[in-house]
Parts: C-alpha cells; sequence; structure tokens
C-alpha cells in the first residue's frame, strides 16, 4: 500500500471517529433534553399552586413516609395504626408496598448528609416527576436493545410527554405507579438483554429490578405472568433456546425467593392462583429442555415411548397436585380484581366496592385518543415492524403491546402499563417510516431505476413516467411532513394535559365561569383544617371512604373506612349509615362512636364529583350487608335517579339526603332559578324544610362542598315511673 493510499485511510478512519463523537455528543445533549423535558412538564400543578400532594392515596403515602423518615425503619415496620378503621385498626408495616416510602427517605437521608435541609413534604412532590425523567432514560436503552439508536431517541420523546404516563407522575402525585413504572420498564429491558445475551449477571440485574417492583406496587402480578407468556409464545413459535431457558429459569427461582421477603407478599409468591401460570412455565421449561437433551441421545422409538410415559406421569402428578392444593386451600383462589381482567362484568355482581372505583372502569376510545394521541396510530405500525423482523426481542415487546392493548380495555387504570408499550412500538413505527420518507425524499434516485437501466419507451410513455414520478415525489413530501405536523401536536397536547388535565389537586378545585375567569375552591383543606383544630385529638370521623386518607393525613382524626377498602363490611356499614333513616343511622353511629359525620356536596357550587353522585355504590354495597337495602328503592317510579320531589322514598328519607340538602332552599342560585336548585343535577329539590333530630350542623365551608355535623349525644333515659304499690320480692317471706 502507498503512502499516499494510507494517508487516505488514516483520514477516513478519523473523519469516522470524530463524525461518531458527534453523534454520541448529540445523542446525549438529546436525552439531558428529554430528562429536562420529562421533568418541567411535570411542574404545572407547583407553578399554579403550590407544592402540595395530590389525590386521596398519595397523603397516605405522605403519612407513611413521614413515620418512616422521623421514627426509623424498625418502628416503621410495627406500626399499628389506632387511627384507621375503627375500632379495628391496621397493621400498616405489614399491610403495604414500602418500596416508594423507602425510596423517599433514601433520598431524605442523602441531602441531609448533604447538608441540604429538604423537607420530607417536598421530596414527596417533586420525586415522581424524577422518576420519570429516569424512566425516559430506560425506555431509550429498552428501544435500543430491541430496534436502533433512532428509535429510541423517539420511545425516550414519547416517555416523557405521554399523558397516560403523566397522570400519575405529575409533582404531587406521590403515588407507587411513579415509581414502580420505571421498575417495570427495567425490568423488561434486562431480561430482554439477558434472553439476547444469556448472561447471568444481567439476570441478577433483572432480579434486583423485580425485587423494586414487588416493592413499589402489585402490579408486579403483570410481570409475573407476562414473563411466562411470553416464554410460552416462544415455545409456540419454535423460537426455544438455551438462552431463554437460562434466563427465565434464574429469574423465577431467583426472583420468587426476592419477593418472598417483602412483608405482603411472603408466601403469596408461591401459594396464590395468580403466581401459579409462571409456576407451571418454569416447570414445563424444564421438561422440555430434558425432552431435547434426551432426544440427542435416543432413537426416535426410544425417544418416542419414553416422551410419552413422561408425559403422561408428569401432567398426572401435576395434575394431582394443583388439585390437591386448590382442595385443600394452600393455592389461593384468584382475588376479585384478577377474575375483573378476565371478566368484566365480574366486579358488578359479586364485589361492588371493586365495580365502584372509578379507575376500574373499562376504557373508553376517547381515553385511548386523548391518553395515547398519535401513538394510538403509531402502535399498529410497530407491531407491524417487529412482527416482520421477528427476533426475539422483537417477539417481547409485541407481547407486552398485545396484552397491554387488551388489559387497559378491561380497566382504564391500566392505561398506565399500557404507556411505555404504546411508547415503543411507536417509536420504532414512526422511526422507519421517517427513515423511508426522508430517504425517498432527500435521495430519490437510490430509491429508483437509474436512467441507462430503463427499457426504451416512446416520447409520451416518457412525459407520463416524468408526471407520475413527479406526483410520486410530491406525496412523499406531503406525507413526511404530515408526519413532522403529527408529532408537533402530540407535544403540544401533551402539554396542554399536563398543565390542565392532570395538573389539578382533587383538594383545590379550579373551575371557570361563562366569561373564563378561574375561581379557585380551596374547601377541602379548609373543612380539615377546622377538624384538626376544633375537634379532640381522639374524635371519631363518619365519611365515605374515598376521604378517608385525606382526613387522616390533614386533619390527625379517627376514621372508620379509608381507602384501602380491605374490610368490605364495615364499608357496607357505613353506606348503610348514609342510606338509611336519620333514627336508623343514629343507633348506628352511636355503635360506632361517632361524634362527627362528613359530606361532600356540589350542588351549590356545580361540583359533580359529590356524594350524591356516588350515593349509588353505598347502596348497593350496603345491600350485600343488609338485603332490605333495595337500589330500586331510592329510584323514583319511573326508575330514574333524581333528587326533586319525584324521587324515591328511601332516597328523600335517607341522611345523605338531609346531611347534604340541610338548609340548601335557603341558598338563591339566581334570579330565575327556584329556591333549593340543584346544579349537578340541575333540579329543584324535592324535599326543602329539612329538619335534624339526631344531628347538628357543626360546619359548612364557604362554597357548601364540604358539610360537617355533629352527632348529638344521647338525651338522658326518662325516669322510671314509681308504682302506686311497693314491689315485693318473690324471695321476701309471706306476713304471718
Amino acid at each position: 500500500m502507498s503512502d499516499r493510499e494510507k494517508l487516505s485511510t488514516d483520514e477516513e478512519m478519523e473523519q469516522n471517529e470524530t463524525q461518531e463523537r458527534n453523534e454520541t455528543l448529540m445523542r446525549y445533549v438529546a436525552l439531558g433534553l428529554i430528562f429536562l423535558i420529562a421533568f418541567s412538564v411535570r411542574l404545572f400543578s407547583v407553578l399554579e399552586y403550590e407544592a402540595i400532594i395530590h389525590e386521596f392515596d398519595p397523603w397516605f403515602n405522605y403519612r407513611t413516609t413521614k413515620k418512616l423518615v422521623d421514627d426509623g425503619i424498625y418502628d416503621f415496620y410495627s406500626w399499628f395504626d389506632v387511627d384507621v378503621w375503627y375500632p379495628l385498626g391496621r397493621i400498616v408495616g405489614g399491610t403495604i408496598y414500602p418500596g416508594l416510602m423507602v425510596t423517599s427517605m433514601i433520598f431524605s437521608k442523602i441531602l441531609h448528609f448533604f447538608n441540604f435541609p429538604v423537607d420530607t413534604r417536598i421530596i414527596c412532590v417533586f420525586l415522581a416527576p424524577v422518576f420519570s425523567g429516569v424512566t425516559a432514560m430506560v425506555a431509550y436503552w429498552f428501544t435500543a436493545e430491541i430496534w436502533n439508536v433512532q428509535a429510541a431517541l423517539l420511545a425516550a420523546f414519547f416517555m416523557a410527554l405521554v399523558p397516560s404516563y403523566m397522570s400519575r407522575s405529575v409533582a404531587g402525585s406521590y403515588d407507587n405507579e411513579g415509581v414502580a413504572i420505571f421498575a417495570l420498564v427495567a425490568v423488561f429491558a434486562t431480561f430482554v438483554k439477558t434472553v439476547k445475551t444469556g448472561s447471568l449477571m444481567w439476570c441478577c440485574v433483572c432480579v434486583l429490578s423485580y425485587y423494586y417492583m414487588v416493592n413499589a406496587w402489585g402490579g408486579y402480578i403483570f410481570i409475573a405472568n407476562l414473563l411466562p407468556l411470553y416464554v410460552a409464545v416462544m415455545l409456540l413459535v419454535g423460537k426455544y433456546s438455551l438462552r431463554l431457558h437460562v434466563a427465565y429459569s434464574a429469574f423465577y427461582v431467583l426472583g420468587t425467593l426476592m419477593s418472598m421477603q417483602i412483608h405482603f407478599v411472603g408466601f403469596q409468591a408461591v401459594q396464590t392462583g395468580e403466581h401459579m401460570a409462571a409456576a407451571a412455565v418454569f416447570f414445563f421449561l424444564q421438561a422440555y429442555g430434558f425432552v431435547n437433551f434426551v432426544r440427542q441421545h435416543l432413537t426416535p422409538a426410544m425417544f418416542a415411548s419414553i416422551v410419552w410415559s413422561l408425559v403422561i406421569g408428569l401432567g398426572s402428578i401435576a395434575g394431582l397436585a394443583a388439585s390437591v392444593g386448590v382442595a385443600t386451600g394452600y393455592i389461593a383462589p384468584w382475588t376479585g380484581r384478577f377474575w375483573t381482567l378476565l371478566d368484566p362484568t365480574y366486579a358488578k355482581t359479586n364485589i361492588p366496592i371493586i365495580a365502584s372505583v372509578s379507575e376500574h372502569q373499562p376504557t373508553t376510545w376517547g381515553t385511548y385518543f386523548f391518553d395515547l394521541h398519535l401513538l394510538a396510530y403509531a402502535l399498529p405500525v410497530g407491531v407491524f415492524f417487529c412482527m416482520k423482523k421477528g427476533t426475539d426481542a422483537a417477539i417481547f415487546i409485541v407481547v407486552y403491546g398485545m396484552a397491554t392493548v387488551y388489559f387497559s380495555g378491561v380497566m382504564v387504570r391500566l392505561m398506565l402499563v399500557l404507556a411505555p408499550a404504546a411508547c415503543i412500538l411507536g417509536g420504532i413505527g414512526l422511526s422507519e417510516m421517517l427513515t423511508r420518507f426522508l430517504e425517498a425524499c432527500l435521495w430519490p434516485a437510490k430509491t429508483s431505476t437509474s436512467p441507462g437501466d430503463r427499457p426504451k419507451k416512446n416520447r409520451r410513455s416518457d412525459d407520463k413516467d416524468a408526471s407520475n414520478e413527479q406526483i410520486t415525489f410530491a406525496l412523499r413530501w406531503t406525507f413526511l411532513f404530515g408526519l413532522i405536523w403529527v408529532m408537533m401536536t402530540y407535544t403540544m397536547h401533551c402539554t396542554w394535559a399536563g398543565a390542565e388535565a392532570y395538573s389539578s389537586p382533587s383538594i383545590i378545585l379550579s373551575m371557570r365561569t361563562h366569561t373564563g375567569q378561574r375561581i379557585i375552591y380551596d374547601d377541602y383543606r379548609e373543612a380539615y383544617q377546622w377538624l384538626r383544630t376544633n375537634t379532640a385529638r381522639d374524635a371519631k370521623i363518619m365519611s365515605w371512604w374515598d376521604y378517608g386518607y385525606q382526613i387522616t393525613g390533614m386533619s390527625n382524626r379517627t376514621v372508620l373506612v379509608d381507602n384501602n377498602t380491605w374490610n368490605n363490611t364495615h364499608i357496607a356499614t357505613v353506606g348503610k349509615a348514609m342510606a338509611s333513616q336519620e333514627d336508623i343511622s343514629y343507633q348506628i353511629m352511636k355503635k360506632m362512636d361517632v361524634e362527627f359525620a362528613l359530606v361532600i356536596f356540589g350542588g351549590f357550587a356545580g361540583y359533580s364529583g359529590d356524594d350524591i353522585n356516588k350515593f349509588l355504590w353505598m347502596v348497593r354495597i350496603a345491600g350485600t350487608l343488609d338485603s332490605d337495602i333495595q337500589e330500586s328503592d331510592y329510584m323514583s317510579r319511573t326508575g330514574n335517579y333524581v333528587m326533586d320531589a319525584s324521587g324515591g322514598k328511601a332516597m328523600l328519607n335517607s341522611l345523605m339526603y338531609k346531611l347534604s340538602y340541610y338548609r340548601f332552599a335557603e341558598m338563591k342560585m339566581g334570579e330565575n332559578t327556584p329556591e333549593g336548585y340543584d346544579r349537578v343535577r340541575n333540579t329543584e329539590i324535592g324535599v326543602k324544610n329539612i329538619k335534624l333530630e339526631y344531628m347538628e350542623e357543626a360546619f359548612t365551608t364557604e362554597h357548601w362542598i364540604l358539610r360537617i355535623y355533629r352527632v348529638k349525644p344521647e338525651s338522658n333515659r326518662k325516669p322510671t315511673p314509681v308504682p302506686s304499690k311497693p314491689l315485693v320480692s318473690s324471695f321476701a317471706t309471706a306476713p304471718k
């Protein structure tokens, strides 16, 4: 090789290295910007309101985190909370997934170690936005393992902004899912890496990610069933490999052992029906591997006879073991939530408490387009390209995507689990489409036949071909600009959703007038502060279970039920008290030592999320305890749920109706509306002159959204009348 050729080769290598360094630098800059976008787009709630905890469950998580940070981990795990589920109480340390609290405690300890005295509340508020950025980075790595860097950058960008994930990760949304989605994506990414490499090191990283996932959220059941489903699909399509065998076998053994270390899981990992699919696939995989090994050392005739003997023998043993386990109760049946995923009508007919939760309702088509936007169309395109490629990693993301599409349709809460799959598949689909159209638009000569290779045609035919090429070229550019425009609208939609739809804390209501003016209703904190400062420390508060966590977290008062919903009978008792007449409700409340009752009423402010709109669920749940409470009794003669004079007699006489509409007839909504006009139900109430005999109004907030009533003490018993003749004991001696 001459010196000139050697010099040109060195220059070319140097140019390639420089180009690679520039691409790497630009990639890191892009990832840094994506992390910054993921964090900043979730701060609208702090900018508009303040650094406050949102919703309902996050208040329990915040309360337990403070207990963990202030008192230490040993007191936390032995904590028996007497302020909830009165008079039962709750063993908190053994009935929660502590991953979220432990994560916040670690952040608090690190910040205090470096002399940054950040309050626990601030850490809890900003934890989810930080993890959303980390999740976008893990989604980038996951997609790069499946496809390429270009698709990975798009997937990370989509993950940073997708509204379905943003709904549980805005600042103040201190919920388990805020950190659990990161763990879920990490488990899948490391498992795919393990299958690709067969490395036990990556399997250990996968198990540690799974351990954190089990610590953080009960949704780990989805992982425990998706991985065996993927293994089963791989066996069905004939893609069994030793790498797959090692990856799943090591994951199942180590992951099960690690998950059993969580107090709330324990032996459920090997005793409940939700975990049996993973065990069945594990044992089947061992048998499959053994059969493949034996096949190499036996003749076909001997192999067939031995295999049939093994299939019959092992199948009989497995069936007998499963039957004995179910009959003896060692293998627990599926839970109600698990049955609901397979049969959407199961909860409504068997467990109304599950069906009453809004996030357990089926997903509407509008929710798909609102929470996914562009990804709802890009996801099928990504599935097409992955099916066409057919690698182990591509098949995994297809199985993940198809499973979550089904489950998200059954339960709207699982849109959160669909988000990573939609972002990754959407990133792959759009990346491939953009690559193809960019090449066709910028380098059309590469995608068309060279002039010398074309067959000779007449002039008219050449003009027609040239015209067709111009039209095709114009269509390519039009479609390319259309894709770019849709991605821009995706960004604008996600930003709007983060600012308006998902950044309003439930305890601070924001509404707009017909002129567009924003009105802030701070009634929740007003009422909870009144309870905290005007009631005894051991006062018992009765409310519907939706508000239990907020009352204990903000008012520090004892509640009968809360959002844990573990005791259906206790919740049904509260529902019966709300659905019964005042005298019957009074007896229930006195038995439960209730001193105050709290109801949410939106008829004055126009707030539709009040207890009247939830009341039928109270009736249905109470009906599981008392068969005399029938939903039809609370309907009008025409079968409608109304609050006017035609309403059901049981409805108009119920405690809920009285506590909601007490003194409401005194309010005048406007010049053209009658007294006692309910702005939510758009009707004039049927009973206006409401009198309370056993309760009295204690406090009503400024906009009448929260109403608190004091339960009157029992009146003194009437004195026993003195008989006209003296009573003589039957044991007294008769006079002689």
